[in-house]
């Protein structure tokens, strides 16, 4: 059994951390201080030299040195190549004289952080604030014990259902819907539509096996595999794991709602002889079915996969990625990285593409190795 006190959920962001050498800085002039004078100081270059453009720069930089505390803080904008003191400010320059100050110059970041990770990147010039932006999914702040229970559940049903085939580890996905904690779909790799030959206990089947790459047996990882197979068995290129899941969850539909598909064929051959005649459309588009509407306002069918959860133990590939995409997916937990094809972290994070009309949470669940 996996102990899901090892298990760790971390949110994925749209955009990938920025180190500060290839953040947008400016020049400052800073000082350090006396912290029996920081309050006086920062009260006094607040209302003289009030940042502006530099609002989320914290205005002192507090550092350990040999055991004891050390104040800097920053007096105002420097010149592109930060040697110009004249152009410094009259009201600052009599800070300065005043207490003494010992002047130096520094960068810092030009833009807030939108991120996290960017902002820990930041802190490491000179500190600054964090503001997470305003996301309109929920649980993407944190997670409730009961809610990261829940979620840990869930990916160890899938991380199960990866091994399952005792010939090979495979991906595999799990849609839940998150309001009845039910399971909606699920899904493995099917590729290869036949089952893979059983192991062979010969010393040169294993030396074959040491030399194929990790787990390839998952589509995400190897999605052009199909194309370099030679065997006589039937294979497929795009059912991964999330595509298979995706079609069940859609069978599932049609059978919970039988009638509603019927009505949705109609409607789609209603359409198709509109399209065709314009005069026959122009007169029937003002006509109301008022039973239509009124059968209509008691649907309960979801609208594809809107809402809900998948649980993928491999990163998806693009491919993957956009089909839940297409799918309004609410959120997406994965459990492994996919260094070559991943599209929500490793190499493409389609979840910031801001052209897309969707977009969902993405977090990668922390899976000791171990388990797979």
């Amino acid at each position: 059994m996996i102990a899901i006190e090892e298990w760790k959920i971390v949110h994925i962001p749209d955009k990938p951390p920025i180190s500060p050498d290839q953040q947008p800085t400016v020049n400052i002039y800073a000082a350090v201080i006396d912290p029996m004078h920081a309050h006086t100081i920062v009260r006094k270059l607040n209302k003289v030299a009030p940042l502006e453009t530099l609002r989320h720069v914290k205005r002192v930089l507090k550092q350990k040195l040999e055991g004891k505390t050390q104040l800097s803080v920053m007096l105002c904008l420097a010149h592109q190549n930060g040697t110009q003191l004249g152009s410094m400010p009259d009201d600052v320059c009599e800070i300065i004289n005043s207490y003494q100050l010992s002047v130096f110059t520094t960068k810092v970041c030009k833009f807030p952080a939108l991120s996290k990770e960017e902002w820990i990147e930041q802190c490491k010039l000179w500190p600054t604030s964090y503001h997470p932006p305003t996301y309109n999914i929920e649980g993407i702040t944190g997670f409730s014990e009961d809610d990261k229970n829940v979620v840990l559940g869930f990916m160890r049903l899938a991380v199960d259902m990866a091994k399952s085939d005792h010939s090979q580890v495979v991906n595999a996905a799990v849609i839940v819907d998150p309001l009845s904690k039910q399971v909606v779909a699920k899904a493995c790799d099917c590729v290869n539509s036949c089952p893979s030959p059983p192991k062979e206990s010969s010393s040169d089947s294993s030396t074959l096996k040491n030399t194929s790459p990790p787990f390839s047996g998952v589509s995400c990882l190897y999605p052009w595999k199909w194309a370099e197979q030679e065997s006589s068995f039937p294979w497929h290129p795009l059912r991964h794991a999330c595509i298979v899941a995706i079609e069940e969850s859609a069978e599932r539909d049609k059978k919970l709602f039988p009638e509603e598909s019927k009505n949705e064929i109609l409607s789609s051959s209603s359409s198709m002889i509109r399209c065709c005649s314009p005069a026959k459309r122009q007169k029937t588009d003002n006509v109301v079915d008022e039973e239509a509407v009124e059968d209509l306002s008691k649907t309960t069918r979801p609208y594809l996969c809107t809402g809900y959860d998948i649980y993928i133990v491999w990163e998806p590939c693009t491919m993957c990625a956009m089909a839940l995409v297409h799918q309004r997916i609410r959120r997406i937990f994965y459990a492994f990285p996919n260094p070559t094809a991943g599209a929500l972290g490793s190499v493409h994070r389609l979840q910031g593409e801001k052209s897309l009309n969707h977009h969902y949470a993405v977090f990668q669940i922390m899976v000791p190795k171990t388990c797979i």
